[in-house]
């Protein structure tokens, strides 16, 4: 019952709502600045028609490095970058900051699996045809990719699900910060399983909304 709850329930709904924030706009710059990065990679790769080792060993090392770093230390890592744009450490807008740089080389990456898995003789044949290689990547790269950015995209959004809660331990607000101050801190385990209950059924509706759209664009 809703007057039983430790908390005001309108609490858990401003959490829920910052934990959107966090996740929309960070899986945002994140689906924005990925697929460049994951065409980038796909094109300079050996045989791709753009081949460069040097560039694609530079751009590959940093998206590992920052894939490699845990998010949590990332998180501390970024505070003098996150103040310089941000203007502070601690809140929602903070949290973007590392949320959107720690997504972004993990959603390149998915997206050059879901490239390098395009028909080579699609590629050929649009290079004999005369095509120019934007018009590639445009017409032929992204739209055969298509299905699987989208899966790549909701995984994305998964993780970055867990990661704002996660942020929450040093003050950015959400679910996460709900939890670590009303429910661990304060020993109320009703806090902390409604917290859980709502990341469940958050991830849960995520996934299944994105299954679904993956499911319409391989039926076309």
């Amino acid at each position: 019952m809703l007057w039983n709850l430790s908390i005001p329930v309108e609490r858990y709904g401003q959490a829920f709502l910052d934990t959107l924030m966090m996740v929309g706009v960070s899986g945002a710059i994140a689906f924005l600045a990925g697929i460049p990065l994951a065409v980038l990679l796909i094109v300079t790769a050996p045989h791709g028609f753009w081949e460069s080792p040097k560039i694609n060993l530079a751009v590959g090392s940093v998206v590992n490095g920052f894939r490699a770093t845990p998010f949590i230390v990332l998180l501390v890592a970024l505070i003098p970058f996150t103040r310089l744009l941000a203007g502070t450490t601690i809140g929602v807008w903070a949290a973007i900051v590392p949320l959107a740089i720690s997504a972004t080389p993990f959603f390149a990456r998915i997206a050059e699996v879901s490239l390098r898995e395009v028909d080579s003789g699609l590629i050929e044949a649009a290079q004999a045809m005369g095509c120019k290689k934007w018009d590639i990547v445009r017409h032929v790269y992204l739209p055969e990719a298509l299905p699987g950015i989208v899966g790549g995209f909701t995984i994305t959004i998964v993780a970055l699900i867990s990661s704002s809660a996660m942020a929450g331990a040093v003050g950015a607000g959400g679910l996460g910060d709900l939890a670590i101050r009303y429910g661990y801190q304060r020993f109320d385990t009703q806090v902390m399983l409604i917290v859980i209950a709502v990341l469940i059924a958050l991830v849960t509706a995520v996934q299944f909304a994105g299954d679904r759209y993956v499911q319409r664009l391989r039926a076309r």
